[in-house]
């Protein structure tokens, strides 16, 4: 009898090949942050959740907008709706306003209609946060109270680690427990009030994995009273191929007034946040990597137990890392000294190796923007957003991980600046606050993804050091730059340089050089180590602050290689199957330009435009130097030395 392969937990999959294998389930099938702007009527959102036949519940707020925080469910049903900010019962606009609130749970999202709560006001912004029910993530259960203490089943498949009750068919507070407050203390989602004591809530019962407690009090079980339930999970695993991922943990830390603050290690980098101070007033701050978290600048934050619109006035108040985060304000809210502040946080998305180019990157001209807009539309949430003006206005690098307007030029050594207009509060690309016509630029859109792309942001210490990142394989490619210091220039590593302590400039033509020592430490899927201060402090130096790509060779999606130069025509087989739409070279053995060519602006057999990224130079189109090619990319025998030398060493990045 063959063997199965298994795709998730052992126990969940067929052996023998009995059942079929249990499919893995990844962050991005059960949880989504999703922005978008209100119109009053017909409303879309799909964010590739399956709400009709999983179930689960959508979160919306206005950002711009003083509105209420509103939750919707599909047990209760379509039309059906709470407010986490106040003590309302579940309003029902079925009868008397049937094409307002949310109309339809979908495959691939929601449809929301007229606006009735805030949820779809025209022209306000709006975040939503859609949780999909999922064993160990998250659960929805409907009661009808008994008056009497009693236990209520659930699906969560592990020990829930937060339950928050709401009474649906009267006025009552929202009750929250949390594992790391007692058995016989509760929290209120719409109040600022720090936690209480009620043995009634609870039944002072800790949770199982098959069923909570609940006491006699009447915001949890009068008798003949309904109610809903929203369950999370901590920690439970099955996630990923192996199912035996983390994606949401319910935790707590001790607060320490400090700018460095606590540092939370949950074992991968969150992309969203529920924190509140346990021990006194304090909001609820909820907080996701989509409005920003940033490196630099204010967080973005609203808060569940009020209406008032996005929060930017608490400060940069928490850092994320590849396995956490870190809180860096004082503020009373989330690092009372003392305090005990517990939280929600999900894992940042997508865990699942992508099989296609066009889902994590994207060339484009820009778009003539007027009185702000996207500056091309990417198709995905955009993480890295590159500009390589075909003038010789620049080479600047956005991401979301440093923040709205910040910005690198690849063509200098300058610091970070902060005066770009460019913002990522949109679900498809780079927002630009302003009129401006990029119809001069290539726009390059990257999404950070697993055996592909990752961006990580650390400090240097000046002695060896290990970086996390969640690329999920070794690196093949990694571009550094300090953000603080602008004399430093960007320091490139890639496997086909000599060794470790090698290494190029992006901002430069240089060979490869190996002193003073590059990198020279180890690399591995999920970290690593810079054994120095790397040349001239570019790498790690103490204090300052850096920012690395990294990238590698992703089947059918993207490679990072090497080849020989031979002066004649040399086809570079990357394994795609429909060439590649951009491309990178850049000579190691010999002094050589940063070539780039791309789809956007013709990949063809004739002439093809190419542009430098350690130039501001104007984009030359006179010269037939790549050519399509199936497999990947084809260099001419009409390139020059800089790209095909003979004996000529060179290295290339390629996505399809």
């Amino acid at each position: 009898m063959p063997l199965q392969a298994t795709s998730g937990a052992a126990s969940y999959d067929a052996f023998g090949g009995g059942a079929p294998a249990a499919a893995p389930t990844y962050i991005e099938d059960v949880f989504s942050t999703w922005l978008y702007t209100g119109n009053n009527s017909t409303n879309n959102i799909v964010n590739g959740i399956d709400l009709s036949t999983k179930g689960g519940m959508v979160w919306c707020k206005a950002r711009s907008a003083v509105n209420s925080n509103t939750i919707w469910d599909s047990v209760r049903g379509v039309k059906n709706f709470l407010i986490t900010n106040a003590t309302s019962a579940n309003v029902n606009l079925t009868s008397s306003f049937p094409t307002y609130g949310l109309q339809s749970f979908n495959t691939n999202g929601f449809t929301l209609g007229v606006n009735y709560e805030g949820e779809n006001d025209t022209g306000d912004s709006i975040a939503s946060w859609t949780f999909r029910k999922q064993p160990k993530f998250f659960d929805v259960v409907t009661y009808t109270g008994t008056g009497s203490n009693r236990t209520i089943a659930h699906s969560l498949g592990s020990v829930p680690a937060c339950i928050m009750v709401k009474r649906t068919d009267t006025t009552g507070d929202w009750q929250v427990y949390h594992r790391s407050l007692a058995n016989t203390e509760y929290l209120v989602l719409n109040s600022s009030a720090a936690k209480a004591t009620g043995a009634t809530r609870w039944n002072s019962t800790t949770p199982t994995s098959s069923v909570f407690s609940l006491g006699t009090d009447a915001s949890v079980n009068a008798s003949a009273g309904t109610y809903v339930a929203y369950i999370f999970a901590h920690d439970a695993g099955g996630f990923g191929l192996t199912g035996t991922d983390n994606v949401i943990s319910c935790g707590s830390y001790t607060g320490n007034g400090s700018t460095s603050g606590p540092t939370i290690n949950l074992g991968y980098e969150p992309q969203w946040l529920l924190v509140k101070n346990a021990t006194t007033i304090g909001n609820w701050f909820l907080m996701d990597n989509m409005r920003g978290i940033p490196m630099t600048g204010d967080t973005a934050i609203l808060k569940a137990n009020t209406s008032a619109a996005e929060d930017n006035n608490q400060g940069h108040a928490i850092e994320l890392n590849g396995t956490g985060f870190q809180v860096t304000t004082s503020f009373t809210g989330t690092n009372g000294s003392g305090d005990t502040l517990i939280y929600i946080a999900i894992r940042r998305g997508p865990m699942k190796v992508p099989t296609t180019g066009t889902s994590v990157f994207a060339p484009n001209i820009g778009n003539n923007v007027s009185g702000s807009g996207l500056i091309a539309n990417a198709g995905f949430p955009v993480d890295a957003h590159f500009e390589a003006f075909k003038d010789t206005t620049g080479r600047f690098w956005f991401d979301r991980l440093r923040g709205d307007y910040n910005y690198l030029s690849t063509a200098s050594t300058a610091a970070e600046t902060a005066a770009g207009q460019r913002q990522f509060a949109n679900m498809s690309g780079a927002f630009f606050s302003g009129t401006f016509n990029f119809s001069s630029a290539v726009v390059y859109d990257f999404r950070r993804a697993p055996s592909f792309f990752d961006e990580v942001c650390y400090t240097g210490t000046g002695s060896t050091t290990t970086i996390t990142h969640n690329l999920g394989l070794t690196p093949e490619l990694v571009i550094t730059k300090s953000r603080t210091n602008g004399s430093l220039g960007w320091v490139v590593w890639t496997t086909s340089l000599t060794s470790t302590n090698y290494w190029i400039r992006l901002d430069d033509t240089m060979a490869q050089a190996n002193s003073p020592v590059g990198y020279g430490g180890t690399f591995s899927a999920s970290n690593y180590t810079i054994a120095n201060t790397g040349p001239y402090n570019a790498l790690n130096g103490s204090g300052q602050t850096y920012v690395a790509y990294l990238f590698a060779t992703c089947a059918g999606v993207s490679k990072v290689g090497s080849y020989t130069g031979t002066g004649t025509t040399l086809q570079i087989n990357c394994g795609f199957t429909a060439g590649a739409r951009f491309v990178l070279i850049k000579r190691t053995d010999s002094t050589g330009d940063w070539y780039v060519w791309d789809t956007a602006r013709g990949i063809i057999a004739g002439n093809d435009p190419y542009l430098l990224l350690n130039s501001t130079a104007a984009e030359v189109t006179s010269t037939d130097y790549i050519d399509t090619y199936s497999a990947g990319f084809e260099i001419s025998n009409t390139a020059p030395a800089a790209i095909n030398a003979n004996g000529g060493t060179y290295i290339f990045l390629a996505i399809a």
